[in-house]
C-alpha cells in the first residue's frame, strides 16, 4: 500500500495575519489532524500570495476519511478555516507511486 498527499492550495483573506494564520495552523494540526488515523505530517508551503498544503497519510482511504470527516465546528479548525479564502479553495489527493 501506497501513502497518499492531499495538496491543497489557497490565499487567506484580505487583512490576514501571517503569523496568527500560522497560530490558527499548528492548533489544528495538534489538536486535530495529528489525531486522525494514518495521519503522518503537515508542510506548509507558500509562494507569492498562493498557499499551499501538503498532508501525508499513510493510506489514500486515511486522506479521503479525514477530507470527510472533517468537522468545521470543532474550534481550531474553524479558527484557521476562517483565515482562508474559499473563492481561491482548491485540492486534490495522489497516491505516492515512488519515492526517491
Amino acid at each position: 500500500m501506497s501513502n497518499a498527499v492531499w495538496f491543497i492550495s489557497y490565499e487567506l483573506v484580505e487583512g490576514a495575519s501571517v503569523p496568527e494564520f500560522l497560530l490558527a495552523a499548528e492548533g489544528c494540526c495538534k489538536e486535530v489532524a495529528s489525531k486522525k488515523k494514518g495521519y503522518i505530517s503537515w508542510k506548509q508551503l507558500k509562494q507569492g500570495n498562493t498557499w499551499v498544503d501538503l498532508m501525508t497519510f499513510e493510506t489514500m482511504e486515511d486522506a479521503i476519511n479525514f477530507e470527510e470527516q472533517a468537522d468545521p465546528d470543532n474550534p481550531y479548525a474553524s479558527k484557521f478555516y476562517s483565515f482562508i479564502n474559499p473563492d481561491t479553495l482548491d485540492s486534490q489527493m495522489y497516491s505516492v507511486e515512488k519515492s526517491y
